[in-house]
């Protein structure tokens, strides 16, 4: 008994469902009574950011990029997790790859050979964060910027440009940033 309710369990969902009847009228739910409905709108399964587990499962290798580049490692984890949440296999809609989100134009000037591996793409954005703080002269917001929107534009704007999703990016990095920086002292006093 238990193996068949198992089997047929369907985990919630916010789908909603719809049918016309016979006088033209819609009608909607998120619970079909009737095998006349239809799924209208289909739930984005959501993906787990933010657990403790994943927001840690990368130290040794940010630690080891903070040792190669010399870029703070607490900064870094805060531009994974605002990139791709780590995801190591994550793909934004532009087509960047990986936890760090490189374009694949750039995977071999940054030495990515595999831009999935959680190793080749933190270094390999290390890399690129570090040519950026070095273009901008170590002011981090033109430097994230810079990455986020393009050295060309941060040098064309001569700051952060006008775009929502760089300046949002940019917030959002500085503040993950603070959180992790603070994390890393909590660590260290214990």
């Amino acid at each position: 008994m238990l193996a068949a309710v198992l089997l047929f369990a369907v985990p919630a969902t916010a789908d909603i469902y719809m049918y016309i009847d016979s006088q033209g009228v819609m009608h909607f739910t998120n619970t079909p009574t009737s095998t006349q409905y239809r799924v209208y709108i289909k739930e984005k399964p959501k993906r787990s950011i933010g657990r403790l587990e994943d927001m840690d499962r990368y130290d040794d290798i940010l630690a080891e990029a903070e040792r190669r580049h010399g870029v703070d490692a607490p900064l870094i984890k805060a531009m994974v997790r605002a990139e791709s949440a780590f995801d190591p296999r994550a793909v934004s809609h532009k087509g960047a790859l990986g936890l760090m989100q490189i374009m694949p134009k750039n995977l071999k000037r940054l030495q990515v050979s595999d831009p999935y591996d959680p190793w080749d793409n933190i270094m390999g954005g290390t890399r690129y964060l570090k040519q950026m703080l070095a273009r901008f002269k170590g002011q981090l917001p033109l430097a994230l910027a810079a990455y986020n929107a393009g050295p060309s534009a941060v040098e064309h704007y001569r700051g952060i440009p006008p775009y929502n999703e760089t300046q949002n990016y940019v917030r959002k990095v500085m503040r993950y940033y603070a959180g992790f920086k603070n994390e890393k002292r909590w660590l260290a006093s214990k």
